[in-house]
This record gives C-alpha cells, sequence and structure tokens, in this order.
C-alpha cells in the first residue's frame, strides 16, 4: 500500500508518530516519510534512531499554512497527529488550544486538497464525543472539518477520515508512566480523581495498526472507532501496584466520569462491524456512498436507536493480567 508512496505524518514526533513510522519502515518500502513537527530537539533525537534513506524532517507548525503547502508537495498520504492534548492546559489557554486544533486542522485540510493528497486520515480522541472540556471541543471541531472537507475537494479525488480512539497505554503524557514514576520514586500512594472512573485503552501498535488499516478501508467521511477494552481507574492503579493504598483527589477540571467514542446523538449514524465501528457523516456528499460496505469488503450493521458505546458499559475489560502484559508487549516494541 505504501511501496514507492509519500507519506507526511504532522506531529510526527509523538509517541504515535515514532511508531508510526517504526512499523512503516519495517512493513513497506516508501519513497518518502516526511516528519512535520515544531520541535528541533525531538526531531534531531527522532532522526538518530530513524535515518533511511527516505526519511524527511521538516520544522513546522500546522498553524502555518505555507509551510503546511510546501511540506506536502507530491504527497500521497497524510496522518495528522499534532495537537495541544492537555486537558487542564487547554482550559486555562483556550485560544492556543484553538490555533492548533481547530486552526491548524483546517489549514491542513487546505494544504491537502491544493497538493491532491489521495489520502488524509486525521486522528481524534473519545474526548470529542459529547466533550465536556476544551481539548475535546476542539477536537470534535477538528472532526467535523475533516469529514466536511470532504465536500470541498471539487474535481480531485482525496478522501478524508477519521479515526477515533482511547487513552493509549504508555503514551507520552499517559497516567500509565506516571504512575510507575510515583512507584519508582516510593511514592506511599497513589491518586485517584474518582474510584468509579473508567476510561478506554488501546496500545501504541494497535493504534497505528488501525490507522492503517482504515486507509484500506476509508471512502471518505466516515469516524472509524476501534471496539477496545475499558478499565477502571482503580483497577489500573492495583495492578500496577497492588500493596499501595489509593487517595481519591477528586476530579480534575474538564474531566468526564466515564468516556464515550459512539455517542447516542449519533446512533443512527453508527454501524458495527466485526472490530470497529463506523459512523456516517450526517451531511450528504456528492455521489452517494455506501458505509455498509467498506473497500475491504468488510459488511456491516445499524445499531439499534439508541446505542452508545462508551467506557461505562463496554461488554470489553482488562484484567490486572491482561494490562500488564499488554505493557510488556508495549516495553518490547520500544
Amino acid at each position: 500500500m505504501f511501496n514507492g508512496k509519500n507519506i507526511l505524518i504532522t506531529g510526527g514526533t509523538g509517541s504515535f508518530g515514532k511508531q508510526f513510522v517504526h512499523t512503516i519502515l519495517k512493513r513497506y518500502i516508501p519513497n518518502k516519510v516526511i516528519i512535520y513537527s515544531r520541535d528541533e530537539l525531538k526531531q534531531f533525537e527522532m532522526a538518530q534512531k530513524y535515518n533511511d534513506k527516505c526519511m524527511r524532517y521538516f520544522i513546522g507548525d500546522v498553524r502555518d499554512f505555507s509551510r503546511l503547502k510546501k511540506a506536502m508537495d507530491g504527497v500521497d498520504y497524510v496522518v495528522h497527529a499534532a495537537a495541544l492534548k492537555h486537558v487542564p492546559i487547554a482550559e486555562y489557554n483556550p485560544m492556543e488550544c484553538i490555533k492548533t486544533n481547530v486552526m491548524g486542522a483546517q489549514n491542513v485540510i487546505d494544504a491537502c486538497i491544493e497538493n491532491g493528497v489521495q489520502y488524509t486520515i486525521a486522528l481524534s480522541t473519545d474526548k470529542a464525543a459529547s466533550p465536556a472540556n476544551l481539548y475535546g471541543a476542539s477536537k470534535l471541531v477538528s472532526d467535523k472539518l475533516f469529514v466536511a472537507a470532504n465536500n470541498l475537494r471539487g474535481e480531485h479525488d482525496i478522501k478524508f477520515s477519521v479515526v477515533r480512539y482511547g487513552n493509549v497505554l504508555g503514551s507520552r503524557g499517559s497516567v500509565v508512566p506516571y504512575f510507575k514514576k510515583l512507584i519508582a520514586q516510593g511514592a506511599q500512594s497513589l491518586p485517584i480523581t474518582e474510584p468509579n472512573m473508567t476510561r478506554f485503552w488501546i496500545t501504541l501498535q494497535e493504534g497505528v495498526d488501525f490507522v492503517l488499516k482504515n486507509f484500506q478501508r476509508m471512502q471518505g467521511g466516515e469516524i472509524f472507532v476501534p471496539k477496545i477494552p475499558s478499565m477502571k481507574m482503580t483497577d489500573m492503579a492495583t495492578a500496577l501496584a497492588p500493596n499501595l493504598p489509593q487517595e481519591i483527589i477528586g476530579i480534575r477540571p474538564g474531566e468526564k466520569l466515564h468516556e464515550v467514542m459512539c455517542p447516542l446523538d449519533d446512533s443512527h449514524l453508527t454501524l458495527e462491524f466485526d472490530d470497529h465501528f463506523v459512523i456516517k457523516p450526517s451531511i450528504i456528499f456528492s455521489g452517494p456512498i455506501d458505509y455498509i460496505t467498506n473497500r475491504l469488503n468488510e459488511t456491516g450493521v445499524s445499531v439499534k436507536q439508541g446505542f452508545e458505546y462508551n467506557s461505562r458499559d463496554n461488554t470489553i475489560w482488562l484484567s490486572h493480567q491482561e494490562l500488564l502484559n499488554k505493557l510488556e508487549q508495549t516495553q518490547e516494541e520500544d
């Protein structure tokens, strides 16, 4: 799929970007893999590990349309992973969050269209569904922009879709490395914001594999949601440190008790496949698209009215041992 192709990843020095590049270089022979991000130190460090002749490192911000347009010249595939993601920081710096997550998203769309990029997938988050904080709201707007972009492409054969999933185990900013750090420092307890809180969990490699598969599935306008396990935060803390007590510290600003990936209000648009859901666009594009059967000939069925896919009512749950196994697997991949 990517042999001989040019691929660009915005925010490519992040956890997802590095695992994505690792996977692409292992499985394919691309012509170019372009890392587009702001931090020169992170690019320098990444280039020490990923220095294949196909690799290109572009300093740039998604807020800068002209730089994006230049970086996307000749690109076939784009993964938009750049975002400001820290919930409390976004609450305190709302316009900075909006400039990157909303205006930056539109810049990516416009640069893709002007350069004739064939396929673009934007990474989203469970916090974009029924958002309770600015980060989630900004990602919901981004999702809407990428879905609607399929009506902006004109005569260009360009497809835009979204991949939405939950917390990534072991990623930068994840609670797991934070808990491990506290444990290593000899903490007497682990902080829990609310004892009943649940979250969806996915490994970096599972997230990368899901994005790669959806490049093959996408027809444009879908929001892809994987079926992944939930876990209570108290169970996660117990799995990591069974002998440490837990201290309830209260929910942080903008934090939800449970996360949602397919909202109840979108149940009339939601299709269920074997290992994922698809939320169809609420708007009509020029030319009908049959989302029930994707480009891999996988077939979905409509969910019942009132269906909601949330971390509390999920049918798949991580046990303590399964969590530890996934974390061990993630360390081996590193």
